[in-house]
């Protein structure tokens, strides 16, 4: 046997056993799909993939090597994430609102496979994930102008799901008419009474009257059902397309910092690994004794946990009584977390975990392969 020929039995006989590696690691992988469904986590994760290479990289000495090695690893977790995307297309999310609508936007970017179900308000998007008819809801706890979503943090408290993640989607507005229509010969623009104070500089100086309409979608659907080359809307991208009208100018708001924090509800809670990225948030209710809320947040401070928000809102079924809600940074399952638990439970009279998780940031378009 000559030595091409013994290379290439030797290749072969490594593709044999690679074979079989893939396909144990495919079973590992399809076993990680059903977790991220249970926990309404998002197949895209970079840090993690990130973390893969450098460790697994490591092990390569010959640098040549370790860079077509990279390429090869970030090959195999492409074809992995696509099975994964395959394996969650049954995956059914709800969220409140339209299609066209932001809370629809979030929830395609997070489960870009999944087949998004519209309910009328909060409340039925959640109890569709109780009730088993889905299995993650989206939907918004806050927005860096109108503030919190008051009936989608007293369901965080007072419901049975957990939050497994909180994702921001930055809003930017642009100026959606019929295709061919001139952006000067427009009279009048529609959109809900948010975007259209945040863009009120521009319609102003293009002498536009603005006209209010229930939320930014259903805006960009009456423009494209009039027919009126006159008539615009203010909306986002993806409405465009889905309605057929065309941008006819983009990024119209006057601010750039316009963003909603989108959490994602579960009925299984998520314990995500050890980062330093990792947040959690309680619920909870006090004794009415003095200093008592002050000693709850002494106990967080106290184990070093960094509180980024604190909030109170009424109990409805108790005049005048309040709960709390805190999102704090930190890792809950350390020991540090749960000796914080365990101090803060006898100050309480009611206490919830009501979500751990990493902390995501920005939405950005999927990347499907």
């Amino acid at each position: 046997m000559d030595q091409l020929q013994q290379a290439r039995t030797e290749i072969d006989r490594i593709d044999k056993e690679m074979a079989d590696l893939f396909c144990r690691r495919m079973n590992a992988v399809a076993q990680v799909a059903e977790y991220k469904k249970q926990h309404g986590l998002p197949i895209q994760n970079q840090a993690r993939e990130q973390a893969v290479i450098e460790q697994n990289a490591a092990e390569i000495a010959d640098e040549t090597v370790r860079s077509f090695y990279v390429r090869f690893l970030q090959d195999v977790m492409d074809v992995s994430k696509a099975y994964q995307y395959r394996l969650n297309e049954g995956m059914k999310v709800a969220y409140s609102g339209v299609e066209g609508a932001f809370a629809h936007i979030a929830s395609g970017r997070i489960f870009p496979t999944a087949q998004l179900i519209s309910f009328g308000d909060f409340q039925d998007a959640y109890q569709a994930v109780c009730s088993g008819e889905c299995d993650a809801a989206v939907l918004p706890v806050e927005n860096s102008y109108a503030g919190e979503v008051g009936q989608v943090m007293d369901l965080t408290f007072s419901g049975p799901l957990f939050i497994s993640g909180i994702y921001e989607l930055a809003v930017t507005h642009h100026l959606l008419g019929l295709p061919g229509a001139d952006k000067n010969a427009l009279r009048e623009v529609f959109s809900h009474p948010q975007a259209l104070s945040q863009c009120a500089p521009y319609i102003k100086a293009h002498h536009l009257t603005g006209r209010s309409f229930a939320n930014t979608a259903m805006a960009a659907q009456h423009v494209a059902q009039v027919g009126d080359p006159s008539l615009a809307a203010i909306a986002s991208e993806e409405t465009a397309a889905l309605y057929g009208l065309c941008v006819l100018e983009r990024g119209i708001n006057s601010s750039r910092g316009n963003t909603t924090r989108f959490a994602v509800f579960t009925r299984v809670a998520h314990r995500p690994l050890c980062t330093k990225a990792n947040h959690f948030i309680l619920t909870y209710t006090v004794k009415n004794e003095a200093g008592a809320l002050t000693k709850t947040i002494h106990t967080i401070g106290k184990y070093g946990f960094n509180m980024c928000s604190l909030r109170s809102r009424p109990m409805k079924e108790l005049l005048w009584q309040y709960y709390f809600y805190i999102e704090a940074e930190g890792d809950l399952q350390s020991p540090q977390g749960q000796a914080m638990l365990q101090e803060l439970a006898p100050l309480c009279d009611q206490l919830k975990v009501a979500g751990t998780f990493a902390n995501h940031g920005e939405l950005k378009q999927p990347n499907i392969r």
